[in-house]
């Protein structure tokens, strides 16, 4: 079981309010375990990526979220904008999947759940680990300033014909320089299990640029790999 005293040994985020974001991660998992435990014509493995978050996103604030006693906002398919500060011109627009947000007093959140759809194959792969998966958390503008967010696989085959090929690929150096990975000393690219979300397969840990990273210079992302029975 994971402390919810753990602490990632800086002071910073020592403040950050981790027990909410676990509290998110197991609410989402919990909700995506209910939906799919049988086929349903809203929520099924031959929708689309966006059809399944509304219904999840959905389902998670009115009923778990609920049960739980989860007090922060969820949204989903929520813009985000880059703007030219001199031109006021858009310059940049994404969508968030899922994103829960929190604080009180002293502490805040926007926690960022980005899905991707993946049955084994390279082009998904590719996708789950590139510019328009885990890269919107390296150089893309996700999450901007935040020292936690997660990638969500949906599981279209077995785990061990998805996953274990995510592993091999996030330890290759080719994709440890283009996603800044940090590596450390003792270990591989990838931390398993999981230092943050019990749900969560792995973690991995990237350096971002000034502009968007949190005062570390680095952005946590927890794995999670959910599947449909």
């Amino acid at each position: 079981m994971i402390d919810d005293a753990f602490e990632w040994g800086s002071e910073w985020q020592s403040a950050f309010p981790i027990r909410s974001a676990r509290e998110a991660a197991g609410a989402i998992c919990e909700s995506w375990r209910i939906l799919a435990a049988r086929p349903r014509p809203g929520f099924n493995s031959k929708l689309r990526e966006p059809v399944l978050t509304r219904a999840l996103k959905a389902h998670v604030e009115n009923v778990t979220a609920r049960k739980h006693g989860l007090l922060g906002m969820w949204a989903t398919e929520s813009v985000i904008n880059t703007i030219d500060p001199d031109t006021a011109e858009i310059t940049e627009e994404r969508r968030y999947d899922i994103i829960y947000g929190w604080n009180d007093e002293h502490q805040s959140m926007q926690m960022v759940f980005e899905f991707k759809k993946l049955d084994g194959k390279t082009k998904d792969r590719r996708e789950y680990l590139g510019a328009n998966g885990l890269g919107r958390f390296v150089s893309g503008i996700y999450s901007r300033g935040q020292p936690l967010a997660a990638m969500v696989g949906i599981l279209l085959d077995r785990f061990d014909v998805v996953v274990p090929p995510i592993h091999r690929s996030l330890g290759e150096q080719k994709t440890i320089d283009s996603l800044g990975i940090c590596v450390r000393e003792d270990g591989p690219a990838i931390r398993r299990p999981s230092e943050i979300f019990s749900d969560a397969d792995f973690d991995t840990e990237h350096l971002r640029s000034a502009e968007l990273a949190p005062q570390s210079g680095s952005i946590h992302v927890a794995h999670i790999f959910l599947p449909f029975v």
